[in-house]
């Protein structure tokens, strides 16, 4: 169902469009929070900048790298609802996910995050335990067939986490899926 609201503005795959029909469905129209990393500019390939340019939404964007970073800056000089942060996210201690939200004082259950640093998505966001996203977008390795399990593994040359093991995590933080795009978006 959801794929027929397919839209680019900003996103890759057509998450935009979707992600305003799950947002009208969940009647989540105001006071938007939203949280985006692999951030790049905030524009390029966002699954969160149309919100923030047409909802005025409060997004918390971060970006490891300096260069990128550096154009981040400049996106949120316009944008004035984007926090810009400059770090590499860890999945435990103070570059963590809950403890970057929890310096920038993020509501606990937040609309939106989307993960995409292709690498550890999948364990930062397993490691996310304070933190309770209506919903996730995720990062998969769409070539991995379903029913495989395999997680971003570098050594074994493993890229990407599969379908299979991302809903293996899903499940158990009470999240389902509602459509895949080359992202999975996932439903608390």
């Amino acid at each position: 169902m959801y794929l027929n609201y397919k839209k680019n503005f900003f996103s890759q795959n057509g998450e935009d469009g979707i992600i305003e029909k799950i947002l009208e469905d969940l009647n989540i129209k105001e006071n938007l929070y939203v949280c985006e990393f692999g951030a790049w500019d905030g524009k390029f390939l966002s699954n969160t900048f149309n919100l923030v340019q047409k909802r005025n939404a409060n997004a918390l964007m971060i970006e490891g790298n300096e260069s990128r970073f550096d154009s981040l800056l400049k996106t949120s000089k316009k944008y004035p609802t984007i926090i810009p942060v400059n770090k590499f996210i860890c999945s435990t201690g103070n570059n963590s996910l809950d403890s970057i939200l929890d310096q920038n004082k993020f509501p606990i259950d937040f609309d939106l995050l989307s993960i995409d640093i292709d690498s550890n998505d999948l364990e930062i966001w397993e490691n996310l335990k304070k933190y309770k996203p209506k919903i996730v977008i995720i990062e998969i390795n769409s070539s991995i067939i379903p029913g495989i399990k395999q997680r971003h593994n570098p050594v074994k040359n493993h890229n990407g986490n599969s379908f299979s093991s991302t809903l293996e995590v899903a499940y158990q933080k009470g999240y389902i899926p509602i459509v895949h795009t080359g992202n999975l978006i996932l439903l608390k």
